[in-house]
Order: C-alpha cells, then structure tokens, then sequence
C-alpha cells in the first residue's frame, strides 16, 4: 500500500493566530446597499429574472441559487437571508469554500487569508476552530440525517454540539448489528465513534459561540427551514488540512446534499428557476448530472423529460451580448468561451447569461423582489 501524509504530524494553529482580509462588518451587502448604477440591458435582465421567480413562486415551483464563494466573501450573506426570509429562494447550493466562509463570518467575523504567504511558511488553512468545528459539525449532526450545509447551520443556530459519549454509540452500533440492519446509520455511527475515541472527546455539550450568525447563510437556512446543500471537492478545502476532515461524514453528507439538490431540480418543470451566480464549475455540473436525472425518472413516470424552466447565469466575464435563447453563439463571439453558459444551454430550458458584479445583481434582484 502507497504511503500517506499523517494528518496527526501536522502543526494546527489557533485561528485567533491568522491575519483575516476580510471583516464582513464591513463589507457587509444589504437590499438597501448602495451599488453601482446599473445599465438599462442588466435591468432588463434582472426584471425578467423577477418576474420568472414570481411565477415560479405562485405555481408553487422551486427557485434554487447556485453560487460561489466570492458572493459570500462579497458580503451578500444578508441579502441571501433576505430572499430566503421573503420565501422567494427554495433552495442554496454553494462549494465548500462558500461553507466555510460563511462559518467563519458566524463565529469571528473575519475570513480569508493570504494563500502565497501561508503556502509557504506550511500554514495555509491549518487553522484548528475551522477544521476542527465543522467536521464535528458534519459528523455529529449527520448522525441525525442531516447533510453536510445543514449540519453546519445546526451548530451555528443552537452555539455548539452535543457529543455522544462512546458507550452510547456503541450501543447503537451494537444494536443496529443485533438487527442485521446495516447502512447509513452505521457508517455515520462508526464514523463518530473513531472521532470521539481518538480525539478523546468528552461527551456531552460542546458550546462554541457565533456573535455573528445573522451574517450566515447556513444559518438563515436552517432557521427557514430552506435546504443548504454543499458540493464540495475533496482536498479543494482548507478543512482537509485537519486531521478532524474525515472522509466519511464530509463524503456521506456531500452525497445526501447532491440527493436533495437532485430533488429540487427534479421539480423544476413546468416554471421553476434555477440562479447560478459565479460558479463556473460546480453549478453546472452538479446541474446536468441532477437534471439527467430527473429526466430518467421524469421519462420512466411520465414519458417525457423536464420542460419549461429558466436559468439565469451570472458572472463577470464578457459575454459578448449574446442572446443564448438563438443557441451557441459563433466562435467569433466572447460567449462563445463561456463553457459554464454552454453547458448550461445544453440543459434545455431558456438562458439568459447576466455579465454583472454579483453585488449589483443580488441587490438589484432582492429590490426588484421585494417591490413585487
């Protein structure tokens, strides 16, 4: 067997040690921020998206926002919590660096960090409260069935855990066996006893504070009842720097999280909304393998695929201003080189592609909501 880098060797330094870019009492974005004017095509854009989130919402049909870490790290998080308090966003699918932020605005307010400097001295993302707390986080609450987003947003919400003593969870090991009744449970029950033993965790309640979980989206989530799903890459985060990032709660918990963004696409037809704002990579794949399927079911129950539903992309590169309900645009055209925009027309249902600061979007998006 090829050897392994052993986690347990590895330096862990308090968060309280690193240097923090990023404040997000400061850089906090409200609907009633001020953003820069935005262009009358953009509005056109941005009142069209409106209005297909206002249908959807009185058919009775999902709205899901895709995004990536920046929005977070932009400060949009209230915004978010907003749409999400108004009932107009059904469903939040982010990566994990969007988690993860979020989780560190809700415990110290700061995130982000210099990747070059740390990178060198061996110490970026080796940080013990964000490794430690949310794959505790993961592992504990998924032993309830929670996913990986939400078992984040319970923690925040109720300021800490409730570690399960070894005893009780061998008891339950013992049980499940006792009744021949192998699976998730016990996957997810095994997975916490190895944390709890080798990490001599004392059982009991773990109270960890977040002063600042009115800026999480996690939490917002959790608190509306609203799923928050992660797709995370394993290795892409700085929690797999801690030897606390186990394997099978963070995978059992991305896999439950796909499920249900799996199912809130498969409801998408017949008017429903799909938002992916700066997520060039995640969002449309984790969208064409759900929207496959769904149509595999959609197809076997009723023998044809999803139908009428909107996707609004938005990012900062040129598109160009390419209308993508005409199809792919030539190879002369900017959009042309917007694969996340090729792959989501790909996926039927109309396009509209939105080149603007997810600031200004967000915002323009949430007023134009909130008038409606």
């Amino acid at each position: 067997m090829e050897q392994r880098m052993d986690r347990r060797q590895l330096e862990i330094f308090p968060l309280s040690e690193r240097v923090s870019y990023a404040d997000i009492r400061k850089i906090a974005v409200f609907p009633d921020s001020e953003i820069p004017e935005i262009s009358e095509r953009e509005t056109k854009q941005i009142d069209a998206a409106a209005e297909k989130i206002v249908r959807a919402r009185a058919a009775g049909k999902p709205v899901i926002l895709a995004y990536g870490a920046h929005l977070i790290k932009n400060g949009l998080g209230p915004v978010i919590a907003a749409l999400l308090d108004a009932g107009w966003i059904t469903h939040v699918a982010t990566n994990g660096a969007g988690s993860i932020h979020d989780w560190e605005f809700a415990y110290q307010a700061v995130s982000s960090e210099d990747v070059r400097v740390n990178v060198a001295k061996g110490q970026f993302g080796t940080w013990d409260e964000t490794g430690r707390n949310i794959g505790l986080s993961i592992a504990i609450n998924g032993l309830d069935g929670y996913g990986y987003g939400l078992s984040i947003g319970k923690a925040i919400a109720e300021d800490g855990l409730m570690i399960p003593s070894r005893t009780e969870l061998k008891d339950r090991i013992n049980t499940l066996l006792s009744q021949n009744l192998p699976g998730e449970t016990l996957g997810a029950l095994a997975d916490a006893l190895h944390l709890v033993t080798e990490f001599d965790l004392p059982s009991g309640r773990m109270e960890v504070s977040y002063p600042f979980k009115e800026y999480s989206v996690q939490y917002a989530a959790y608190k509306k009842g609203v799923p928050f799903t992660v797709h995370p890459g394993i290795g892409y985060d700085i929690i797999y720097t801690h030897p606390m990032g186990m394997g099978g709660p963070i995978g059992r918990g991305a896999v439950r999280d796909f499920l249900s963004y799996a199912q809130s696409v498969s409801e998408l037809g017949g008017g429903g909304v799909h938002l992916s704002v700066g997520s060039a990579i995640m969002a449309p794949m984790i969208f064409e393998k759900s929207l496959s399927m769904a149509n595999n079911l959609a197809i076997k129950n009723t023998g044809k695929p999803l139908e009428d539903y909107y996707l609004a992309v938005v990012d900062i590169q040129d598109g160009g201003n390419w209308d993508w309900s005409h199809g792919e645009p030539p190879k002369d055209n900017p959009a042309y080189y917007l694969r996340f925009c090729k792959s989501f027309n790909r996926m039927g249902g109309l396009l509209d592609y939105v080149c603007l600061d997810n600031r200004q979007f967000m915002v323009g998006l949430c007023r134009t909501l909130m008038g409606k």
